[in-house]
């Protein structure tokens, strides 16, 4: 009778799998090195809340200033990543932040790709967001194509891998190579074609961030820190000649993801995306129109 117990224990038990995406089984990261932050990196905005120790940035917001940086070159496409590491406790208010912007070169009117932690209060996880811009739908009326995620992970333990493999014909969104979005390209009008720098950073976003602005930061705890490490930028510059061929998140030569890819981000949409633009029904969809069908 006691093995019998025991055995309906085992078989009740949660695995350890449970809440762990399934294997992607193709790992983009691993096909492109890794650069020193000086080499392929500068300082945009707050110089004296910056550190560089043994290649790890880290980046901290106080009450009195937050932080940036911006890569060298501008880019038409290519595998974007860095391992970031966020803190933990009360950060409400608070974004950490990895994307592509051309907002320098087009203010008003410019494009912008995601991914920002959305800072949390004490006992919540984070949430992941990411979001596209096109020609200046982040400017003025702001229309975002957001999506959020929980992950499967703390992200405040340790790094974790965090990526965007942008070409002229999809925008891929990673999580340690697995797949969590794939935005297509279903028209010129949808999606961003003209060059974008990389950029970094934490800042106050209060207004909004965190709960659509219901906690604010809150400075007691500050300062709030961010690190950085292992930077990758590869593909095609905005200088390189027109048959730079973009860069792959899949096997295929012409992007795509495999099923085994599909698998996990099925997966991943299914059991921690906690916002989906294009499900919101307060949601103005004629301005979306890459939601349709």
């Amino acid at each position: 009778m006691a093995l019998f117990l025991f055995a309906i224990l085992i078989l009740m038990a949660p695995s350890s799998n449970a809440y762990w995406p399934p294997s992607p089984g193709y790992w983009p990261s691993s096909k492109f090195s890794s650069m020193s932050f000086y080499k392929g990196f500068r300082n945009l905005w707050g110089p004296q809340h910056q550190s560089l120790d043994q290649n790890a940035l880290t980046i901290w917001l106080d009450r009195t200033s937050g932080s940036g940086f911006k890569s060298v070159r501008p880019f038409r496409s290519g595998y974007f990543g860095a391992s970031i590491k966020v803190q933990p406790g009360y950060t409400a208010g608070v974004i950490t932040a990895f994307y592509l912007s051309n907002n320098e070169a087009h203010p008003g009117f410019h494009d912008e790709v995601d991914i920002e932690f959305l800072g949390t209060t004490f006992g919540k996880p984070y949430t992941l967001q990411t979001n596209v811009y096109i020609r200046g739908s982040g400017d003025g009326r702001i229309i975002g194509r957001e999506m959020k995620f929980h992950l499967w992970f703390d992200p405040t333990k340790d790094f974790h891998h965090y990526a965007i493999l942008w070409s002229p014909k999809e925008i891929i969104f990673l999580v340690d190579d697995v797949p969590i979005r794939r935005y297509p390209r279903k028209s010129g009008a949808t999606f961003p074609l003209r060059p974008m720098w990389l950029y970094g950073s934490i800042w106050d976003a209060s207004s909004w961030a965190t709960e659509d602005g219901k906690y604010k930061a809150d400075y007691k705890y500050q300062p709030f820190v961010a690190k950085y490490s292992n930077f990758k930028a590869s593909g095609c510059s905005a200088y390189a000649p027109r048959w730079c061929h973009p860069v792959s998140a899949s096997p295929y030569r012409s992007g795509g993801l495999t099923r085994q890819q599909n698998r996990a981000m099925r997966w991943v949409q299914r059991y921690l995306m906690v916002y989906n633009y294009c499900q919101d029904p307060k949601r103005d969809h004629s301005l979306t129109p890459e939601c349709w069908g």
